[in-house]
């Protein structure tokens, strides 16, 4: 069921770049420095994604034009990504808006797409070649908000691979991005204009913490887990869960009859979060903690604007004992994920921002398991005019401590878990996973 490692393939794909060029917006824009709010600041990241597309109708000989075209016209709407990350007086993240231009490669491959091999699983040796990543950056000031690549294949098709900061945007906002794009190159005007100002989620004055915000708590490793990754090779597996089995991990969830019902990301989570805390073998007494983020947009009292352009999450998180995680049933993992969910309210949401105000503290990642979620994003609706995508997805994993759940199947019904883990514990895992 696990496909153990990053797939190399008999053939190594060589993909021809040109000198990346800049490409500012067609018109003039705004300039001047622009306020990225508290939720922005703590995940400062690159996050690299990639869009097959191949028609049956046209091939790509011109897309290298149209996508460029495209590109700088969609920038006059998102014209922040054009400007450069900077630091300000206080200390925090900020764009200044100088409308230089987001940076643009356009490259060949030596192949048809179809012998890339499994596309669907992330893999940042092979596929790391269809994104531009910019030499010599020594810090994330250093290097572009958005960098866009894109690959011709001898079949006709085509990937566009994107490097965007995530102090930029979270999933939504990104998917926005690249239909807004797609809609740019087919003459369309933007079904979701952006809501650029990011004013409206600034901290109160004074700032107040209401919350305990265990997501920030620094975990004491007693089990050695980062000894494990030192001494171990890192071994990549993905676990497709089809909707037969996430209706299994439902039922699994209730039938001590403490739960009445339970959704399908809460139950996959508790089950993950158990599985991996049992692969690394973590001693009882020893905490771990799961992370995942919440779409708060429609939670704010009133709510955010549509095409609010930015992080509109937050992460939440449950906390707990080795001990009590493994000892007790699947149901107090699966009650801990719901409560996680459901205290994200307005008042939840504003202490986050003013605790981060307050104390400048990044999440810690000690003993604990990152889940991001795609499974509910439409990636894959962009359309440049060669159709919806085959397939779009994540190159690789930013951390050790993440775990990717992918959408997966024609009908994105089946869920993809992808993570990567110590030799040992993978083994482990992997057993777990036919349970």
């Amino acid at each position: 069921m696990g496909d153990n490692n990053y797939k190399t393939f008999e053939f190594k794909l060589i993909v021809k770049k040109e000198e990346p060029t800049l490409v500012p917006p067609a018109a003039e824009t705004e300039k001047g420095l622009y306020f990225l709010s508290n939720l922005d600041q703590n995940i400062a990241v690159i996050v690299r994604t990639l869009y097959y597309y191949k028609s049956d109708s046209k091939g790509n000989e011109d897309v290298v034009e149209v996508m460029k075209k495209a590109f700088s016209k969609v920038l006059v709407h998102y014209y922040p990504l054009a400007g450069r990350l900077s630091i300000s007086t206080e200390g925090k993240l900020i764009v200044d808006c100088t409308g230089d231009g987001a940076v643009f490669v356009e490259a060949e491959a030596n192949c048809e797409m179809e012998e890339v091999g499994d596309i669907t699983k992330p893999d940042p040796v092979t596929l790391g070649n269809l994104i531009y990543d910019v030499p010599g950056a020594k810090n994330i000031l250093e290097i572009p908000l958005l960098v866009a690549q894109v690959t011709r294949f001898r079949c006709g098709g085509f990937v566009l691979g994107l490097c965007m900061n995530h102090c930029m945007a979270d999933g939504i906002s990104a998917v926005e991005f690249v239909n807004s794009w797609g809609e740019t190159a087919r003459g369309l005007p933007l079904k979701v204009p952006p809501f650029l100002d990011r004013s409206i989620l600034k901290a109160r004055n004074p700032p107040k913490i209401e919350f305990p915000h265990h997501e920030f708590a620094q975990i004491e490793d007693i089990s050695d887990i980062n000894k494990l990754y030192e001494e171990e090779e890192m071994v990549y597996s993905s676990f497709c869960f089809e909707p037969e089995k996430l209706e299994k991990l439902k039922k699994m969830a209730m039938e001590d009859g403490v739960l009445e019902k339970c959704t399908s990301f809460v139950a996959l989570s508790a089950f993950v979060w158990r599985a991996r805390t049992r692969a690394l073998r973590m001693v009882p007494d020893q905490k771990t903690k799961l992370l995942f983020a919440v779409d708060v947009r429609s939670r704010f009292e009133p709510p955010i604007p549509k095409g609010y352009f930015g992080n509109g999450i937050v992460l939440t998180n449950a906390l707990c004992s080795t001990g009590e995680l493994l000892e007790n049933p699947l149901s107090f993992a699966v009650g801990l994920v719901d409560k996680a969910i459901h205290m994200v309210n307005d008042s939840y949401m504003r202490s986050v921002i003013d605790y981060f105000e307050i104390t400048r503290a990044r999440p810690s990642l000690a003993a604990t398991l990152l889940i991001t979620t795609w499974s509910r994003l439409s990636f894959h609706t962009a359309d440049f005019g060669w159709g919806e995508t085959l397939f779009s997805g994540p190159v690789g994993l930013p951390e050790k401590e993440v775990s990717l759940f992918l959408p997966h199947g024609k009908d994105r019904k089946s869920i993809n878990v992808f993570l990567g883990m110590p030799a040992s514990a993978m083994k482990v895992f992997e057993e777990l996973m036919q349970t």
